[in-house]
């Protein structure tokens, strides 16, 4: 059976996601602290940003950008990125996120399957965007770079090229409820990374849904160290903070010190982390030199946090610990532990193993993967595990020209099959447990198996391969392990396979162990048995 959130559904405006953010923005919020940039004390009101995002949307229509048009943005998290990205999607256009630490051939697969006709960045990362760009066919004047030379200098326009001019945002019209907004990239439930169409409406409804259950108003100051390329921090921390009129902190990377001064000096109020954040947190030192007292909230999401982790962290910072559920499929959020739940359920917090309950307006599914019959709520302590499905206006329009992998993802009914094993008590409370998929979660960061297992296979003295996720014991984090099949007569080490890969991709997708065996099991289909590599 299906059970619905138990939170009162919200309204969720047949808008833009400019119009929702900024078009009943009040007079007494203009002046309000918008983005802190803490390396140089600079600071954005409501009133500057909202200027600077018409400024960019009419340069960018200007230079060819309109509905329909996909931009990428490949940039670490700086006020600039609010600017760059609301000023595409003021436009028309789609924004396509790309993970700052790509190599210059994932940021051109990226591109190339966007179908991308411009690419905005920041001189630390101009190496790999050049170098994309040239692949994909990108003229100069269609990579900016924010911080550049300028156009006149360099051939690539700069900020002060976009908003010098002082261009009006163009008028521009779609359906909200079908025009693609943000084009992230997810490897969905298996497989190569996929272009995730979000709407407008779906950003729209993740941010009205998850409003009333995150506590945050506009006297908070909210920590922004999660990567707004990430859709966890575009839609959690930047759309979310600026419907709430609070101020961000941003941080381009994550840095313990520099995150501890930045509490300390800005009396940040709310953080929104992943899980090895926590782990410093709980453990290390250096967090009792620092004045944390102004943080009153904490939420964890991208991996599974640990119910006595958790609690350290609360205990040690004295703070209300939180836990989230989502996916990129999902915009993200489906699942919440909401800041007041005795207010708003009437009753206590459930333990931070769990992911909380239904975020308002969606309903799920609790599936025997094996039967497909649907696993009812139990009368007391938690169901039998099964997949999770998830409905609601957050549920993604499909990936990007892969009818068949949307398919696959959502059904006929409009669930999206999260490929998650949960388990759910009598309250509609979900607690994950597994995943029927086979990502690997690295420090919160999706790696594919799949992308890895087909670089290792390049490698003229790899025979075959394999790559699951295990549980490194020092750290207690998952990691991507490589399994090798030498070919024949061929010699190559643990450290030169590691060295192989991380000479390709990104730091988080790198190899960290690797196992030589004679041969990898594989069904009579040829699919990797990874449980026989897990024994």
């Amino acid at each position: 059976m299906s059970f619905k959130s138990p939170f009162p559904d919200v309204e969720i405006p047949d808008v833009s996601v400019f119009e929702f953010l900024f078009g009943a923005v009040a007079e007494e919020d203009l002046s309000r602290i918008a983005l802190v940039d803490p390396k140089s004390g600079a600071t954005t009101t409501y009133a500057q940003l909202i200027s600077q995002i018409d400024a960019a949307a009419g340069a960018l229509a200007s230079r060819g950008i309109g509905v329909g048009d996909v931009v990428g943005i490949l940039s670490p998290n700086i006020p600039a990125f609010a600017t760059v990205f609301h000023g595409i999607l003021r436009a028309g256009g789609t924004a396509t996120t790309i993970n700052a630490l790509f190599t210059g051939p994932e940021i051109a697969k990226q591109l190339r399957d966007s179908g991308a006709k411009m690419l905005v960045t920041v001189s630390p990362m101009l190496e790999q965007a050049k170098a994309a760009a040239a692949e994909v066919g990108l003229a100069d004047a269609d990579l900016i770079v924010l911080d550049g030379d300028g156009q006149d200098a360099s051939g690539h326009p700069n900020a002060a090229d976009l908003l010098g001019a002082g261009l009006s945002a163009p008028e521009v019209s779609f359906d909200p409820s079908t025009h693609v907004a943000v084009l992230p990239y997810s490897s969905g439930t298996t497989g190569n990374p996929k272009g995730v169409a979000l709407s407008h409406r779906n950003l729209v409804a993740n941010v009205a849904q998850i409003r009333p259950l995150q506590g945050m108003g506009a006297d908070d100051v909210v920590i922004a160290v999660l990567p707004f390329f990430h859709i966890y921090g575009m839609t959690v921390l930047l759309n979310a903070a600026l419907y709430n009129r609070a101020s961000l902190v941003v941080m381009p990377r994550f840095d313990l010190v520099e995150f501890l001064e930045n509490i300390q000096n800005h009396k940040v109020t709310m953080a929104y982390i992943a899980p090895p954040v926590a782990v410093a947190l709980a453990k290390h030192p250096i967090i009792d030199n620092y004045d944390l007292s102004s943080l009153h909230t904490m939420m964890s999401g991208a991996a599974p946090l640990d119910d006595e982790l958790g609690q350290a962290v609360a205990k040690r910072l004295d703070l209300h610990m939180l836990q989230g559920y989502g996916m990129s499929e999902l915009s993200p959020v489906s699942h919440i532990i909401p800041a007041d739940t005795p207010g708003l359920l009437g009753q206590q917090d459930p333990p931070l193993s769990s992911t909380g309950w239904a975020v308002p307006n969606s309903e799920n599914k609790i599936v025997d993967p094996a039967s497909g019959a649907e696993i009812e709520l139990p009368s007391e302590g938690l169901s039998e595990p099964g997949e999770l499905w998830v409905k609601g206006p957050n549920v993604m329009l499909g990936y990007l020209n892969n009818e068949q992998a949307t398919a696959d993802t959502i059904d006929a009914d409009g669930y999206l099959h999260t490929g998650d094993m949960a388990q759910v008590d009598p309250t509609g409370c979900v607690y994950i447990v597994d995943r029927l998929k086979e990502l690997i979660k690295y420090k919160g960061y999706q790696v594919p198996p799949a992308e890895l297992e087909a670089l290792l296979l390049t490698n003229d003295r790899i025979a075959d391969a394999a790559v699951i996720g295990v549980i490194e014991p020092e750290s207690g984090e998952e990691i991507p392990k490589a399994f090798v099949v030498r070919q024949p007569d061929a010699e190559i080490s643990a450290e030169e396979v590691i060295e192989f890969v991380a000479s390709k991709v990104a730091p988080h997708k790198k190899v960290r162990a690797v196992e030589f065996i004679e041969t990898i099991p594989k069904s009579a289909s040829g699919k990797i048995l990874r449980k026989d590599l897990r024994k």
